[in-house]
């Protein structure tokens, strides 16, 4: 059984960070690329970071560049977000996805996703 399992979220004033985990389980990690999406109510989902376990490749969306890092043990079969200098618009519900096949920020191409976690940035 497939099983993806985000934690770390929760309410941060504007200018702290966050560490979300997701946690993978039911697969062979390092045939799987893993995706980091967010929805914040009334918006559609976006697509925040990705890493390919196999090889590392990172991919960021422009609004979380330089703020954001997406990392991966592959001992744990664990990928991470490190979340810096959080905004108010970063407020979202965050699910992490996995994907056997191309990847990126398209949340099209993924498989399996987590439960999701709750992120508050307040001002």
């Amino acid at each position: 059984e497939v099983q993806l399992v985000e934690s770390g979220g929760g309410l941060v004033q504007a200018g702290g960070s966050l560490r979300l985990s997701c946690a993978a389980s039911g697969f062979t990690f390092d045939d799987y690329a893993i995706g980091w999406f967010r929805q914040a109510p009334g918006k559609e989902r976006e697509g925040v970071s990705c890493i390919s376990s196999s090889d590392g490749s990172t991919y960021y969306a422009d609004s979380v560049k330089g703020r954001f890092t997406i990392s991966s043990d592959n001992a744990k079969n664990t990928v991470y977000l490190q979340m810096n200098s959080l905004k108010p618009e970063d407020t979202a519900v965050y699910y992490c996805a996995a994907t056997g096949g191309y990847y990126g920020l398209d949340s099209g191409w993924y498989d399996y996703w987590g439960q999701g976690t709750q992120v508050t940035v307040s001002s």
